[in-house]
């Protein structure tokens, strides 16, 4: 049972979203908690349409929203009760979302399927309960701008949205894990930084009395010769007419500004007071520093740069395109990739796309070049990893007739864009990039300062971007959850060792977390990675063919990983393996799916093969109860209709036989 599908799987992520609903349903009733279905259903959409998809990571920013924004705006309207003036709008759906959402949340917890990287349950408890206090004046606000609404048409859209509701967000690639140094050397890296030490050079030579502006609100010329000595730029223009034409110093002050270091107030530039601790805390001020960068569109290159407008939304997704990319990324792909988004705004006129194109690139060079001084990324001279281009050949010339053709035939509808996809490049791009590729050009990569701060940008973002060792005190079931959805092999195992090393380095929690697991296919899938990324659990694996609670699963698997001793199965294990796969294909497709592949493979004798299955004794009781309640009982339903008994029409008089009584 997974708990992360793609937006295009949406029959999956429909089959999942049911079978969390029904089981927290009944979990719910045999604790007298309160559930609504609509309400269950409504969360897991809201989380599956978000930025990262994680149907079981919540934190305090998202029930906020899921309670606060969410259901006001996709809440069904309900039939109004007795009395209930006829323009009222209910909110039974809203007043009831608190309590079905704790104990959504509860039940996600207690089945060990919640994302550790979130919010503690006791943390979104409260949460829920900050929320609720706030519900009223929330909705209260709705109220007042849906009263301007036709209310039929309100009605109307309100219950198309809450049944269809589309992405709230666009779906952002997931990142691999990454794994950074110790925080010791990240600190020592951040000490070394140019700009770190200019900005701390800059802040001591305003001091505390300021230094004066001209008119136009820059330094005298004779100051700004003297920081740029002081910092270094080498910038000694003798005919410099003006602070303007020490384009680095400037930089630099407009860095400070944008960073709250210093400020301009009354014709002098000031030090701003409340920045004093971070010019003694070099890791603080690289950060602060790094958020500052993508304020200075207008400021790295000349004012008519073609960059600056988009500069603070294109910069994180070029920097997010590098992120745990295991060689330097060629300059040319990213100025391509650029081209493409930017290209619409290019002014019409004489100027070949040449032109724009190579002025274009200079500007993002001379960005990362900005960024490499701040420490961010490394900058190197050579040919591009082969990975760059493996993408880009493919039919070259079929794709220039299609591209013809698609200019004549004009751009595609909306419709056939996948929400948050980037566009492919052209055939003429890819033809021109593998060119480039092919000899030696700027590389760039991240640091693994910048590595971090993009992190940090992105989970601010509500983006996933694991982080080898952030699971070392997730529980054992958390742990592999996570491991099994979001980790590559190899960063799994990385992340396994960590988390034994931490824990005495004993697997046997790990077993007993799989053996917990209510899920059929996710425990399978738990199982199935421990015996790829842990030698020892591998070695343990045929002798744990008989245990009372993983035997089931642990026959699937061997037959799986072709064990030699699989095929010498009794009567008993068969019939095991069999209610196994039945019991994942309940999970992942419902109950239909299930009648239907079993009268498929077994035609008259299915009603037996599910009765054998009932008595198997498998030991997944809830799975064992569904696969009785929604597969046995149905087929037993419609393997004896009902029958009418002879004698006489509901509403005939008399008695269907014999003579007719006289009156």
């Amino acid at each position: 049972m997974r708990t992360w599908f793609e937006p295009h799987e949406a029959e999956e992520f429909e089959a999942a979203k049911d079978l969390l609903v029904r089981r927290c349903l009944v979990w719910a009733a045999e604790r007298g908690m309160a559930a609504e279905p609509p309400v269950l259903g409504a969360a897991l959409d809201f989380r599956h349409r978000s930025v990262d998809g994680r149907l079981a990571y919540w934190d305090e920013a998202q029930v906020r929203r899921f309670l606060l924004e969410w259901i006001p705006r996709h809440a069904t309207a309900r039939r109004k009760p007795p009395g209930t003036a006829p323009n009222a709008v209910p909110n039974t759906v809203p007043n009831t979302a608190p309590d079905s959402l704790l104990t959504l949340l509860r039940y996600i917890a207690a089945k060990g399927l919640r994302d550790p990287r979130g919010a503690t349950l006791a943390e979104l408890e409260q949460a829920v309960k900050d929320a609720a206090a706030s519900a009223p004046a929330e909705l209260d606000r709705s109220e007042l701008d849906r009263a301007a609404l036709d209310r039929a048409e309100l009605d109307r859209v309100a219950e198309a949205r809450f049944a269809r509701p589309h992405l709230d967000g666009q779906r952002a690639f997931p990142q691999p894990p990454l794994a950074l140094p110790p925080a010791r050397e990240l600190a020592e890296a951040a000490a070394r930084s140019d700009v770190v030490r200019r900005l701390a050079t800059l802040a001591d030579w305003v001091g505390t009395e300021g230094k004066p502006l001209t008119e136009a609100g820059h330094l005298r010329l004779a100051d700004a010769r003297q920081l740029a000595e002081l910092l270094g730029t080498g910038e000694r223009d003798p005919e410099a007419r003006g602070a303007a034409d020490l384009p680095d110093v400037g930089l630099l002050l407009a860095w400070a500004k944008h960073a709250r270091i210093v400020r301009a107030s009354k014709g002098r530039l000031l030090r701003v007071a409340k920045a004093a601790p971070l010019l003694h805390d070099p890791e603080k001020l690289w950060s602060r520093a790094f958020e500052a960068y993508f304020e200075l569109g207008r400021d790295i290159p000349a004012s008519s740069s073609l960059l600056w407008s988009v500069f603070d939304e294109l910069m994180p997704d070029v920097l997010y395109s590098m992120y745990g990319m295991a060689s330097p990324m060629p300059t040319a792909r990213l100025e391509e990739t650029v081209w493409l988004v930017y290209q619409d705004h290019v002014p019409s006129g004489r100027v070949p796309e040449e032109t724009w194109r190579d002025r274009l690139a200079r500007e993002l060079t001379r960005a990362f070049e900005v960024l490499a001084e701040l420490g961010a990324v490394e900058l190197s001279h050579g040919v591009a990893d082969a990975l760059y281009s493996s993408d880009l050949a493919g039919d070259l010339v079929g794709d220039l007739v299609g591209d013809l053709v698609g200019d004549l035939a004009g751009e595609l509808p909306d419709d056939d864009l996948t929400a948050g996809a980037t566009p492919a490049l052209p055939a003429e791009a890819r033809a021109r990039l593998l060119r480039r590729l092919a000899e030696p050009g700027l590389l760039v990569r991240l640091t693994p300062l910048g590595a971090r701060a993009a992190r940090e940008r992105m989970l601010a973002e509500g983006r996933d971007a694991p982080l080898i060792g952030e699971l070392a005190d997730a529980s054992p079931a958390e742990l592999l959850g996570v491991l099994v959805e979001h980790y590559p092999t190899d960063a799994a195992a990385r992340e396994l060792d960590g988390w034994l090393a931490a824990h005495g380095g004993d697997p046997g929690p790990l077993l007993d977390a799989v053996r917990a697991c209510s899920f059929r296919t996710r425990a399978a899938a738990m199982l199935s990675l421990l015996t790829r990324i842990h030698p020892g659990v591998r070695s343990m694996l045929p002798g744990l063919r008989t245990d009372p609670v993983l035997g089931p699963i642990v026959l699937m698997e061997l037959a799986d990983g072709g064990d030699p001793g699989h095929g010498h199965l009794g009567a008993d294990e068969n019939l095991l393996v069999t209610t196994e796969g039945v019991l994942g294909l309940l999970e992942l497709a419902g109950p239909e799916k299930v009648l239907e592949q079993l009268r498929a493979m077994a035609g008259p004798s299915a009603l037996a093969l599910v009765e054998a299955m009932a008595a198997s004794g498998h030991p997944a009781q809830e799975s064992m109860e569904e696969l009785r309640r929604l597969v046995l009982d149905t087929m037993r339903a419609r393997s004896h209709p009902l029958r009418f008994v002879p004698g006489p029409r509901p509403g005939a008089r008399g008695r269907t036989g014999g003579r007719r009584r006289r009156r």
